[in-house]
């Protein structure tokens, strides 16, 4: 008897949830799943993969290693796929012997160096700041996004919840007046010269005038009225780390910029002030401790981005 195959082209994404996410309870894991699933059938079918093998479905997971998921997220998209595949089998959509290889899958290792954090020198980090095609709409938008990262040490989650209204002056300089941090923590984060010069590249090529920054563009270039996500911002540091030959996250930019910081001499708690630290917030408030805006500790990096690719030529 021939090996069954499921194929993307016959079932679609609402066949999927209906073999397997109507008879989950939780409605978090629900919605994980169905993201997975959605994620990896759109994806075999950019790939031109019809049968449901294991070959598929490692490719797949060392797609998603190379887009810098983590290895709990990937994991995660294992694990419903896996059951997608018994699901298949169960109603005779694949084969016993197939899903079977399916389930034999393993998971991936957390990368030690990752867990206990990094940070890059200066000259990587400058290396990643001009890494995006500064000729493109794409690159000034990854640039710009970038810059915030390395230069103010923003979270992702922050960063795609930055607003064109946020950019304003205060003190006499320019700042986000309102970055939200984990528990709704407000901060004011001042801009560099070299920050704002990129996102002001950026605005101008995409005309945003309001609402958010960072936004999706299709094939051509074109905007898009959505933002980006966090996993978006996740994937593309890690494909501009790969293209200079590093591992890296959003979270390692973060500890690059306060490493930078100090190493330019900025004093620790106005850096971790910046950084929107909350230990250090109470301390502050408590020993009178103010951010200072004035002398910024990111205003010490000199970091140098290039105008065009070409004139860098």
């Amino acid at each position: 008897m021939p090996t069954a195959l499921l194929q993307t082209d016959q079932l679609t994404i609402a066949d999927a949830s209906r073999l397997l996410l109507d008879e989950i309870q939780n409605s978090s894991t629900r919605a994980m799943y169905g993201k997975a699933l959605a994620d990896f059938l759109a994806w075999c079918q950019a790939q031109g993969a019809s049968p449901l093998t294991r070959t598929i479905v490692e490719q797949h997971k060392n797609f998603l290693l190379s887009q810098g998921y983590s290895a709990a997220t990937v994991n995660q998209r294992l694990t419903a796929i896996r059951q997608y595949a018994r699901h298949a089998a169960d109603k005779g959509l694949l084969a016993r012997e197939d899903a079977a290889e399916i389930l034999a899958i393993r998971g991936t290792k957390k990368e030690t160096i990752l867990s206990e954090g990094q940070s890059l020198d200066f000259q990587e980090a400058e290396s990643l700041l001009n890494a995006p095609n500064p000729d493109t709409r794409k690159g000034k938008r990854d640039r710009a996004l970038l810059a915030l990262l390395l230069g103010c040490g923003l979270r992702r989650n922050e960063i795609v919840q930055t607003r064109a209204e946020d950019i304003r002056r205060v003190e006499g300089r320019w700042v986000l007046s309102k970055v939200i941090g984990r528990h709704g923590r407000v901060r004011i984060v001042p801009l560099p010269s070299w920050v704002k010069l990129a996102l002001d590249c950026w605005l101008e090529a995409s005309k945003i005038r309001s609402g958010a920054i960072f936004r999706a563009l299709d094939r051509e270039g074109t905007l898009q009225a959505r933002g980006l996500s966090a996993p978006m911002v996740l994937a593309t540091v890690a494909r501009y780390g790969k293209n200079i030959g590093v591992t890296i996250a959003p979270r390692d930019l973060r500890r690059t910029c306060a490493r930078l910081c100090r190493d330019s001499g900025a004093d620790l708690e106005q850096i971790q002030l910046l950084l929107g630290r909350a230990n250090i917030q109470a301390t502050g408030a408590y020993f009178g401790v103010t951010q200072d805006l004035t002398e910024a500790p990111n205003d010490a990096l000199r970091l140098r981005w290039r105008r065009s690719r070409k004139r860098a030529r």
